[in-house]
């Protein structure tokens, strides 16, 4: 198996190294990072560059394409080539899935006119501009379209996703591998929970 992960500069670190910490166990699986020019590549918060050997480019099949968010989406976005490479790889895809923000440009590639999909709290309005229907649910499948919402979801749905390549088994497994065990000490992690302020002061990290 194939995986795909595109990474532009300002990528948001956990939407792409959670999911790969995952997938990268899959019996067969190979999981590979590309980018507009091979090189350095930033995240967000400024600290962790990654050196991406492979251009999108040089990509002409995978059985999964795995686009994360974070800042690097509008990049992604505005980059006509890239949304095009998108198209073609997606027709040839067993599964094309997005982390947060990155289901904006799986959008932006008119991937998702009609779906129902999921995407960052904070990017409900412009996932539906491209004419998908928002739900604030932590992982969506349509088919072999599989979005997921914000950052730490991406671990959610790359185990819904080992499932579907393999077995529950193997996934099961990679979750106890991993000690994929959430108890987080607030209760704050979803807007339908979080009181105001805190709604508040969430705004500004992304800034």
């Amino acid at each position: 198996m194939d995986m795909v992960i595109p990474l532009f500069d300002r990528f948001e670190p956990l939407d792409a190294i959670g999911p790969y910490e995952i997938l990268a166990y899959l019996p067969g699986a190979t999981v590979r990072f590309v980018t507009a020019r091979p090189g350095l590549v930033q995240d967000v918060l400024g600290s962790l560059p990654v050196h991406v050997a492979t251009g999108y480019a040089d990509v002409e099949r995978c059985d999964v394409l795995l686009i994360p968010g974070g800042g690097s989406f509008q990049t992604m976005m505005d980059d006509a080539d890239f949304l095009d490479w998108v198209r073609r790889i997606h027709a040839g895809t067993r599964f094309t899935t997005s982390v947060c923000t990155g289901s904006l440009v799986l959008g932006a590639a008119g991937l998702l006119n009609g779906l129902t999909a999921t995407t960052h709290w904070d990017a409900a309005a412009q996932l539906e501009s491209f004419g998908a229907c928002y739900t604030a649910e932590r992982v969506v499948r349509q088919g072999r379209v599989i979005t997921s919402a914000g950052v730490s979801s991406g671990i959610d749905m790359a185990l819904h996703l080992a499932a579907l390549l393999t077995d529950e088994l193997t996934a099961q497994a990679i979750q106890l591998y991993t000690e994929y065990d959430p108890q987080p000490p607030y209760e704050t992690g979803s807007v339908a929970k979080a009181p105001a302020e805190v709604l508040d002061r969430a705004r500004t990290l992304g800034a």
